[in-house]
């Protein structure tokens, strides 16, 4: 984490990491029954070393060479034609989030079974499985940033443990770099504090340097990226754009945080509907389909998109019981991928369609 992070930008985002959290179950599985891979887990897990190693598999939560929920399908889309033409780099947000361990444990341990659980089969599962049509997955295993990093008023704590959880994840990169991209186009995807450090690992590695003309597009969700952000990587304009990056937040319609009126809409947002950023509403009949509480079923028509007050804005999302389970809901910050699943899909293949034509062009 840059040294210029301070006390008042911890307190700008924690609204919407913290909702994350509290509301996750309205986006992902009510019923945990992945525990009854625990034992599975724990047994994989018992004794590895507490750095990781990224030569060895157990460090990445997805990786190409070995079976993990990045590899799933939803049912709806299992008839696809698929290739790997590209490589993703995805980084997960937080699932440290333990109440009792706040203060305590600032970051994941690397070998703790539970939370590796919990990745896989949440964040690993629902949203970094979305780039697999057309991509290779890499997603690193790291010592996360326990959630209360982005609270505490110990900012040279927080500081620490956001910078152990960012170096892990350019070893994971630097590691993927050496041994498995060999020049292959690469898209950067994360959500949430995955975003946090690829914020910085994009200016780090792809900005004006070589690398950059590999990058087909970058996916940062769920977290701020700041209007003065980059001179070179900038946001993409329209849907077939490469060498850009997308990113948005999601609330429903109306309502703005108190930390998103303190940014006096100074935060890039593009429409996953759209994918420009102008601030016409883009009704949910042009969404192809939204993941919710069971893989396998796709939602069609779920929600729209709009572009206001530098996040976005849609309608409450539609499938059964809606109703009750996001009547007082109004951070959708945990179905910024799930809500747009197949519009992401798709447009992973328009851009790395287009970036294959300019390559095969020079």
């Amino acid at each position: 984490m840059r040294k210029n992070l301070n006390h008042t930008r911890l307190i700008n985002i924690k609204y919407s990491l913290l909702l994350f959290f509290l509301f996750t179950s309205s986006f992902y599985s009510c019923s945990p029954s992945y525990k009854i891979l625990l034992p599975e887990y724990q047994k994989k897990y018992s004794g590895i070393a507490e750095t990781p190693d990224y030569s060895d598999f157990k460090y990445w939560a997805a990786h190409p060479w070995k079976k993990d929920p990045s590899d799933s399908v939803p049912k709806p889309m299992q008839k696809e034609q698929t290739d790997s033409v590209a490589d993703v780099f995805f980084v997960h947000p937080t699932t440290l989030t333990s109440e009792e361990t706040k203060n305590i444990l600032w970051n994941a341990p690397i070998n703790d079974a539970e939370l590796n659980l919990k990745t896989d089969y949440t964040t690993i599962l629902y949203q970094a499985s979305v780039f697999n049509q057309h991509c290779r997955i890499f997603s690193p295993r790291y010592r996360q940033a326990h959630i209360y990093s982005f609270f505490t008023e110990d900012t040279s704590r927080a500081r620490a443990a956001l910078d152990i959880a960012y170096n892990d994840i350019k070893a994971a990169f630097e590691y993927y770099l050496q041994n498995y991209n060999h020049g292959r186009p690469i898209i950067i995807a994360s959500h949430s504090q995955g975003t946090f450090h690829c914020i910085r690992l994009l200016k780090e590695y792809f900005e004006n340097t070589p690398l950059q003309k590999q990058l087909v597009c970058a996916y940062l969700i769920g977290f701020s990226v700041p209007k003065t952000y980059s001179a070179t990587i900038k946001p993409c304009p329209v849907d077939t754009a490469t060498g850009c990056f997308v990113t948005w937040r999601t609330f429903k319609t109306g309502y703005i945080a108190p930390h998103v009126k303190n940014e006096n809409n100074s935060s890039w947002v593009v429409n996953p509907l759209s994918w420009k950023m102008d601030s016409i509403t883009i009704s949910r009949k042009q969404n192809m389909g939204s993941i919710f509480f069971k893989f396998n079923k796709l939602t069609i028509h779920s929600n729209s998109a709009k572009i206001a007050h530098g996040v976005l804005w849609t309608n409450r999302p539609r499938f059964p019981f809606s109703f009750i389970l996001l009547s007082r809901k109004k951070n959708y910050h945990p179905g910024d991928i799930n809500l747009y699943y197949k519009n992401i899909r798709e447009n992973v293949q328009q851009r790395l369609e287009q970036y294959t034509k300019g390559t095969l062009s020079k």
